[in-house]
């Protein structure tokens, strides 16, 4: 664990001007509610939690394709070797292509049901960074970002702190950034040199830089998971949640590898792994958090579909703050009517506004 998130930054990132609701609250520090990890440290703590109950773990192995007998998976294969198992358990990302072999997901994936991550990590002096984002103790801070910080397409942008360093990067959903023709480094590179971005990275120093798929379906992405000898998990699940406010994977990860444990734990009791043995691996899921997150949320994906999220909401926002706040000993209007005037500049329309709002409540 890097830091406890105690404050949450909500922003509007424009080309120059930026909204936020900045929300800090103790009751967030305990118990424990949000942490942030890196995991290059996390991965390998668990591989030695795994080591320490027995596990053979194999680095750099790359598995190639499913062993099947009479219909049913058997093992795997990694070049030359056959690794035999009663159960697979599919933990290979979001492109998943033993699910994909198995039958159990299209060949093609939906690009609106997919969205490319570009994230960075930053060293900074843990001191420099306590003073620099006004931390008291390991507590931490998350942003969400929208608007500029990934040039209109639709996504968003995050960054959070860690105990010396900082996590930041954008979120693109791909068929957007496919239409829009532009790259997904340069969006990011777009994002850390923003006027608003930069001087929080100030005399850092990237230390890690990566590129990963994440799916952006919801549930609605998360299709069949289980056959006669495999369960699929994580990422190869679709698991990851999307509200706008929060982007959630890791969480829901460890929530179907429990769901998974305990339903093959029980099948091998049984000695019964066909896909009736496993199904409950399913039910387990759907009733945990997770599960339920997914189901209440299942229209956020369609609503974040909506452009003007990413392009409009935030210079209408700001406009309408600029004339608030701008003391240019001209006479103050009433609220009301800035914001109608900010509304007849804006290409958001009144209805746009009402149908967005009305969406919105419904997904969120």
């Amino acid at each position: 664990m890097e830091r406890r998130i105690t404050r949450n930054v909500i922003q509007f990132l424009n080309a120059d001007s930026a909204v936020a609701v900045d929300y800090a609250d103790a009751r967030l520090a305990e118990p424990t509610n949000a942490v942030t990890v890196l995991r290059a440290t996390l991965d390998a703590w668990l591989a030695d939690q795994c080591e320490a109950e027995g596990v053979f773990v194999m680095t750099g192995v790359r598995v190639d394709a499913l062993l099947t007998e009479d219909g049913g998976i058997t093992g795997v294969r990694a070049g030359e070797d056959e690794l035999h198992a009663r159960v697979v358990v599919a933990a290979d990302g979001v492109n998943s292509f033993l699910s994909k072999q198995a039958g159990l997901r299209p060949a093609t994936d939906p690009l609106n049901h997919l969205a490319v991550g570009v994230k960075g990590v930053v060293s900074l002096p843990e001191q420099v960074l306590v003073d620099r984002f006004h931390l008291t103790g390991d507590e931490g801070v998350a942003y969400a970002i929208v608007g500029d910080c990934t040039q209109g397409i639709g996504g968003g942008g995050f960054l959070y702190t860690n105990r010396a360093s900082i996590s930041l990067g954008v979120v693109l959903r791909l068929d957007d950034l496919t239409r829009s023709g532009k790259a997904a480094s340069d969006v990011y590179d777009h994002f850390v040199s923003h006027p608003y971005i930069a001087p929080l990275l100030e005399g850092g120093e990237l230390v890690e830089y990566g590129c990963h798929l994440v799916s952006e379906g919801g549930l609605h992405g998360m299709g069949e998971i289980v056959t006669d000898g495999m369960v699929v998990v994580g990422d190869a699940a679709g698991l990851t949640l999307n509200t706008g406010l929060t982007v959630r994977g890791m969480d829901l990860a460890a929530a179907s590898g429990i769901a998974a444990a305990k339903a093959i734990d029980e099948s091998l009791a049984t000695s019964d792994t066909s896909k009736a043995g496993l199904e409950p691996y399913r039910r387990y899921l759907l009733d945990s958090f997770a599960g339920k997150d997914l189901q209440t949320y299942v229209k956020a994906p369609s609503f974040l579909e909506r452009s003007r999220l990413y392009a409009d909401y935030g210079p209408l926002l700001a406009d309408i703050l600029h004339e608030v706040f701008d003391q240019d000993l001209t006479p103050r209007r009433h609220l009301a009517s800035v914001a109608r005037d900010a509304f007849r500049g804006s290409p958001v329309r009144t209805r746009d506004l009402l149908a967005d709002g009305l969406a919105g409540v419904r997904a969120l």
